[in-house]
């Protein structure tokens, strides 16, 4: 079953709570089958598409298992996603593949914009037409905590789940917030219960960010200041056998003025 199958639609959330239209964010749930991915499905830990001529990148940044950094570490394939999956303005004019990469190594006080505790993270914007039709063989790291740690995903299909997320009613002005908390408690759609209203969580573009050890705060452009907005998340999870931070997502925030302003990574 995918996940929020058994969610509201977003014209009933916001029939039973009006005052949450101006909130809605578009966001694509990326759901992880396990299997063998081929070079055009969008996949979790599955084969990229690589220019030739662009070197495979690699972490000199400190790692837990070895403060100098060195050797530099080869970065492991984590998320390649098309745009024909996830559609949406998150996506930089003439891009239609999303890769993110990661060191796969626990990193104290890494240099910012890197997230304390957690991988160091890389992102490629591509045009698919333009890379070979063909995969890179990735070079394995030199070094890298246990398979069991988190942070070797497994080859997994991704199968997407357009829908309208709403935020934490932390983040909602009080007039609204005792309304959103009443409809979550009312509506427990998944297995178990729980929320399938707000900052729903697992794998996705675009929405509002999950808060798992903390109150919701605002991230700020080192660039401009404007409030960043949730870019992407990796959710800890089962099916690809990834773990972050306190079995939390590894987040990336965007600037809404610009992109080119850079990202924000956190743990949380």
């Amino acid at each position: 079953m995918l996940p929020y199958s058994n969610r509201p639609s977003a014209d009933a959330i916001i029939t039973a709570v009006p005052g949450l239209v101006p909130y809605g964010r578009p966001a694509v749930v990326l759901h992880p089958t396990p299997g063998t991915p081929e070079l055009y499905d969008s996949s979790i830990a599955g084969p990229m598409l690589w220019p030739s001529d662009e070197p495979w990148p690699h972490c000199s940044v400190p790692d837990e298992l070895e403060p100098s950094g060195l050797p530099p570490v080869a970065m492991l394939p984590v998320v390649q996603v098309f745009q024909r999956d996830a559609p949406g303005d998150w996506w930089p004019e003439g891009a239609d593949l999303f890769q993110l990469l990661w060191c796969p190594n626990t990193h104290w006080d890494p240099p910012a914009p890197q997230a304390d505790g957690s991988p160091v993270v890389e992102i490629r914007w591509r045009r698919a037409a333009d890379l070979p039709q063909e995969p890179l063989s990735a070079p394995a790291p030199v070094r890298q905590e246990d398979e069991d740690y988190g942070f070797s995903p497994r080859p997994c299909k991704l199968t997407p789940v357009p829908l309208t997320d709403f935020p934490f009613p932390q983040e909602l002005p009080d007039d609204l917030r005792e309304d959103v908390q009443r409809l979550v408690e009312d509506t427990g759609g998944e297995e178990g219960g729980g929320d399938v209203i707000t900052r729903v969580a697992g794998c996705k573009f675009g929405g509002w960010p999950t808060w798992h050890l903390t109150d919701p705060w605002d991230i700020r452009c080192r660039d401009c200041d404007a409030s960043m907005k949730l870019l992407f998340a990796v959710a800890s999870d089962h099916t690809t056998r990834i773990t972050v931070g306190r079995w939390g997502d590894l987040r990336v925030f965007s600037c809404p003025v610009d992109i080119q302003h850079g990202y924000e990574f956190d743990v949380h």
